[in-house]
């Protein structure tokens, strides 16, 4: 519904953004594809593109959605457009050799919208000035139905010759003049919104509804002027007041739903200050200046209860911060001096001193910022599907309406009208509009919480019905390092004694095995005396390490400790079948003794047993398929409690498998790192991406899960199967709420103010369903989420190749 101020605001208010230091606020530079491009990359001027995200005022429908993607599709230079009327918010590719943010900014207008940046603080703004007008139009009609009602009601209860001629005008001329306020402000965006659908020849959700006021308040006041006319046995002033009163509160509702919502989508991306302290050394202190203006080098302070406006380290001061955004996890995170921070997160304690290392899209949040905006403006298929519907729906009520009254005219010309009226109103179909992306985004706002991004709407539709769940190993079922198994001291030796010797080597050596023995030890308290002698320590590749030490616990006088292969250290140990690192140690006189032997394994995500159990309790199959060796392969899958696995694949190898259980039907899900799974991630019905291996922008997942929480996975397919069943529940009430009404209202046994309040209950149930989604994740072992409805896939359905692995 298109503000007046939005029909006369001249170009010229946007001609600011035009300039090329201005689009980094509501946008970032991409490809033709629309693909973003890692930062600081260097792209010729004629292959230059930006992905911008904009705020639309005026808009809440399937049909204005559409609407507003023809105009920006027809602007030269503009290569994509896509328009969420459950956002509200719209991505434009442009190419600025072409075009002006400016140009396709003026097209919006003319359409009867208008168009502010994304990451304006204007935007949100104008969002609670309108949020505020709405709030007034709805108290207006509040208390003017009223009193309207108190000037109705002896009407329905008087006797006949209770009421004098005289009276009963009276009392239509009060209810006339108190309906002025209803109609002339009250109704005014639906009725600006009509004239703009006439002007430019179109159909929006208004008009319909703009008609029946329109006739209605015509109607009631040709009848109070000519009460002997053909309109003058009865006034519809109630009606008018209470169904402009219902769809406001309608709409008011449902705004501040959405808000809590899928709204909470711009929370997320706003979340950065406006403005920052910044050092400035002319000063000699720090000055407040726009985040914007940031650049690698500078020094900044935060203050407790800031978010860090950019990546940097700490350099002075020390604090904890919230990290929610970037790992899904709530508790605070300690930053002492020297420490990282991250832009996005929150200051939680101190003023602390920071030195900025990373600004604008070169930071993580950034990225997540860019994922969120891209699945924001997204159309489902069945939200695709419905915006085709709306236009062609509209025109078929507009038919109906005229249809009916044509139908009632020789009986009752007044009765007539209002019938049509009723028509008009009942059969908007903003609950049809609204049935599939208001749940799709707030799921996805209940993911992005929990720690996982949605990349692609569409993915949680495709998740749904998936039936088999592929896992790559390591990095994902197994985090990067390893895992101290056993310890095996020689006779005469403890396992506190040869873990400390172990870690005076281990701690020299970034080694996954040296990192595990180093940990594990110093995890025990298991460390030598400082005053213990270290020398030569020495790490040769590929083989292990070796150090000289003298007086160590165990070891009196002088000793050359090895860690490594048995070979290196120059024993013969029992092969073990997982991993080990033999310690030794060999006296001045070349005595060699063995002092230990260490089992170790790859360290397995503490909850991918859980997951993994989640999965197949969820009547999901579970495969895993891993380059590393089968040995090691079959070892981590026994572990986790998967029976069918898969190594030594090459990438291309596991396209292959996957292809083949794709064949024989099934929907797969692929769940992998993304640093060398590109191809499967991209060839997978549906996949996951874990965000601390990969970066962000180039990752080819439906779904980037940030933290390390494997069971995430799990729940987010239980959430995608509630989603699927809230969208169907919405899509069903649609339907039979317009199956039902339709027949009452053209039978003319629907008066107007029912009609206003079932469009308004029917778009509000749709909301407060789809709302049910922004509850915490559904566990998965849980009665609820057992009873949900699952795609069934028997463990023993799967492919021949992989099984015989």
């Amino acid at each position: 519904m298109p503000g007046a101020e939005s029909a006369t605001e001249p170009a010229a208010a946007h001609t600011l953004l035009d300039d090329p230091q201005e689009w980094t606020g509501f946008g970032r530079q991409c490809t033709p594809a629309g693909t973003p491009l890692p930062a600081n990359a260097q792209v010729p001027p004629q292959d230059s593109c930006w992905d911008s995200q904009v705020v639309l005022d005026g808009m809440h429908c399937a049909a204005c959605a559409l609407t507003i993607e023809d105009a920006l599709r027809a602007v030269p230079g503009v290569l994509q457009a896509d328009v969420s009327a459950a956002t509200r918010r719209a991505r434009v590719v442009w190419q600025p050799g072409q075009v002006r943010p400016s140009a396709w900014m003026e097209a919006v207008r003319r359409a009867g919208y208008r168009a502010l940046p994304a990451m304006d603080a204007f935007a949100r703004e104008q969002r609670l000035r309108e949020s505020r007008k709405a709030l007034w139009r709805w108290l207006v009609a509040g208390f003017c139905m009223m009193q309207v009602m108190m000037y109705a009601w002896p009407a329905y209860v008087a006797q006949p010759g209770d009421l004098t001629q005289e009276m009963e005008t009276l009392l239509r001329w009060a209810s006339w003049v108190i309906s002025l306020p209803v109609v002339f402000f009250a109704c005014g965006p639906f009725f600006t919104s009509a004239l703009t659908d006439l002007r430019l020849r179109r159909v929006s959700m208004d008009l319909p509804v703009a008609l029946g006021m329109a006739i209605t308040f015509v109607v009631s006041t040709i009848g109070t002027f000519e009460p002997d006319g053909i309109f003058g046995r009865e006034v519809y002033y109630d009606s008018l007041t209470m169904f402009v009163f219902f769809l406001l509160t309608g709409r008011w509702l449902e705004l501040r739903l959405r808000d809590r919502t899928a709204g909470a989508l711009e929370a997320v991306m706003n979340r950065l200050p406006d403005s920052v302290l910044r050092w400035d050394a002319t000063q000699g202190d720090f000055a407040r200046v726009a985040t914007r203006r940031l650049a690698v080098g500078d020094t900044i302070r935060v203050l407790p209860s800031e978010a860090f406006p950019a990546d940097g380290r700490i350099v002075q001061g020390s604090t904890h911060a919230d990290e929610a955004l970037l790992t899904g996890e709530s508790t605070p995170v300690a930053r002492p001096q020297g420490s990282t921070v991250t832009a996005g997160s929150y200051n939680l304690q101190a003023p602390v001193d920071v030195v900025v290392e990373g600004v604008g899209a070169a930071t993580r949040f950034a990225q997540i910022v860019a994922l969120m905006e891209s699945a924001s403006s997204q159309k489902p298929r069945l939200a695709r599907l419905a915006d085709r519907i709306a236009r062609p729906f509209l025109v078929a009520v507009l038919v109906a309406a005229g249809l009916a009254a044509a139908w009632w005219w020789p009986t009752d010309p007044g009765h007539a009208l209002m019938v049509a009226v009723a028509v008009l109103i009942v059969t908007c179909p903003c609950a049809l509009s609204l049935a599939t992306p208001v749940a799709m985004l707030t799921a996805a706002g209940t993911l992005a919480r929990q720690g996982v991004l949605v990349r692609q709407l569409q993915g949680l539709e495709a998740l749904a019905s998936v039936d088999t769940v592929v896992f790559d190993k390591t990095g994902t079922l197994t985090r990067d390092g390893m895992a101290l198994r056993t310890v095996q001291p020689a006779a005469g030796h403890s396992r506190a004694q040869v873990l400390a010797l172990a870690e005076v080597l281990a701690r020299r050596s970034m080694h996954p095995v040296s990192r595990a023995l180093a940990q594990q030890a110093v995890a025990e308290g298991a460390v030598l005396p400082p005053d213990v002698p270290v020398q030569d320590a020495e790490e040769h590749a590929g083989l292990g390490l070796s150090a000289w030490v003298y007086n160590a616990p165990g070891l009196p006088g002088r000793w050359c400790l090895r860690l490594g292969s048995a070979r290196h250290a120059r024993v013969s140990a029992p092969l073990a079948q997982g991993l080990q690192a033999v310690l030794s140690a060999e006296s001045a006189d070349g005595a060699v003794q063995t002092l230990a032997v260490f089992e170790l394994t790859e360290d397995l995500r503490e909850d991918a047993v859980r997951t993994v159990q989640q999965l197949q309790a969820a009547g999901v199959a579970v495969q895993m398929l891993s380059g590393d060796r089968r040995d090691a392969v079959q070892r981590v899958a026994q572990q986790a409690g998967i029976a069918q696995a898969q190594g030594e694949c090459t990438p291309k190898g596991k396209l292959a498998l996957l292809q083949a259980l794709q064949e024989q039907g099934h929907q797969v899900a692929m769940v992998g790192d993304g640093l060398n799974d590109g191809p499967v991630l991209a060839g997978a019905h549906v996949s996951f991406a874990f965000g601390r291996s990969v970066p962000l922008a180039q990752a080819r997942s439906d779904f980037v899960v940030l933290g390390d929480r494997l069971e995430l996975v799990a729940q987010t397919l239980l959430l995608a199967r509630r989603t699927l069943a809230i969208v169907r529940q919405n899509l069903w009430w649609a339907a039979a709420y317009n199956a039902l009404s339709v027949p009452l209202a053209v039978a003319g046994w629907m008066p107007a103010w029912l009609a206003g309040l079932g469009m308004a209950l029917s778009s509000l149930l749709v909301v407060l369903n789809a709302a049910r989604l922004a509850r915490a994740l559904p566990d998965p072992t849980s009665s609820v989420a057992a009873a949900l409805p699952v795609a069934a896939a028997p463990s023993s359905s799967v492919s021949p190749t992989v099984e015989a692995a």
